[in-house]
């Protein structure tokens, strides 16, 4: 453990420093949430930069190590990855800021201060897209070695910018409740705040778009992760045949978070859909389990008659 810990410092300085500051954060807005009884849109008001700083944490560390994975360093990737903290950074200093303000970071236009951070907060994300989208055409163009690994980050590169671009209806005018000085929400059918999930807060009573973004988003941790899992499980299995099946779990992947982000935009609860909404998830389930078993079949007869 150590080890990787000294490897990961060597990443790339800058993120390293920044997921560490977050992982410090994490444990400061935990604390603040046992501690600080004010509560906001119907949650304590130290749970969002707790899970926004875990979430930098996963974020930062998985794209450093993706960083690691190149055959070679890029200049162009440096300055990505340097942009990226200084958004990040912005984001989480408004976040925090309005925390110790008493005051909502998102979608609040209440006065000019509070909106003038929300709209830095907007440009510092478009920034923050913009610099990830550079990591993505990098990383595809400089390939790396391993297939398999490959497809993974490409995949979950390419996938966490949809997961970015699920919380764009958050801020288109159908998502304005009617609340002078509220620009957005993130519920459908429902004021923000009402009844949610544990932790994570997402609706129980009417659409929340939170989730095609939070499930697009981690497909940067998922697919890597699965990679991992076939190249230590499914040994039998060739290099092509591992990116393959990777690559219908990323098409599987990037499906599951429009279909949810669909979900939601309808105002239904991620646990109550619809009719519509079970036939989608089956169907999405038949052809990922097709697609996934032709592969196999169509794997190298060497390989899969091997002992």
């Amino acid at each position: 453990m150590t080890t990787l810990l000294r490897r990961a410092t060597h990443w790339n300085r800058p993120m390293m420093v920044f997921v560490s500051a977050m992982a410090v954060l994490a444990v400061v807005a935990a604390v603040g949430i046992l501690v600080d009884p004010r509560i906001l849109t119907g949650a304590p008001i130290w749970l969002k930069p707790f899970k926004f700083a875990v979430s930098f944490v996963l974020y930062g560390a998985t794209l450093a190590w993706m960083l690691s994975l190149l055959p070679r360093r890029s200049r162009a990737v440096e300055w990505a990855f340097t942009v990226i903290v200084a958004m990040a950074v912005i984001e989480m200093l408004v976040i925090v800021g309005q925390v110790v303000r008493g005051q909502t970071s998102h979608f609040n236009g209440t006065s000019a201060l509070n909106s003038a951070l929300f709209s830095v907060m907007g440009a510092a994300i478009m920034v923050l897209f913009l610099a990830h989208l550079v990591l993505a055409v990098v990383v595809l163009i400089r390939r790396i070695p391993d297939r398999a690994a490959l497809t993974a980050v490409g995949w979950g590169l390419g996938l966490s910018l949809l997961g970015m671009l699920a919380a764009i209806p958050m801020v288109l005018p159908m998502q304005e409740p009617g609340i002078d000085g509220i620009s957005g929400a993130h519920s459908v059918g429902v004021i923000d705040g009402g009844p949610g999930l544990p932790v994570v807060g997402w609706s129980t009573t009417g659409g929340d778009l939170r989730i095609g973004h939070f499930v697009g988003l981690h497909a940067l941790q998922a697919l890597p992760i699965l990679a991992i899992l076939l190249s230590r499980f499914a040994t039998r299995l060739d290099e092509r045949t591992r990116a393959r099946l990777l690559a219908v779990a990323g098409g599987a992947y990037g499906v599951l978070t429009v279909l949810l982000t669909w979900q939601a935009l309808r105002g239904q609860p991620l646990l109550r859909p619809d009719a519509t909404t079970l036939v989608a998830v089956a169907a999405l389930v038949l052809a990922t389990a097709t697609a996934a078993g032709l592969v196999l079949a169509r794997r190298r007869p060497d390989v899969a008659l091997a002992a």
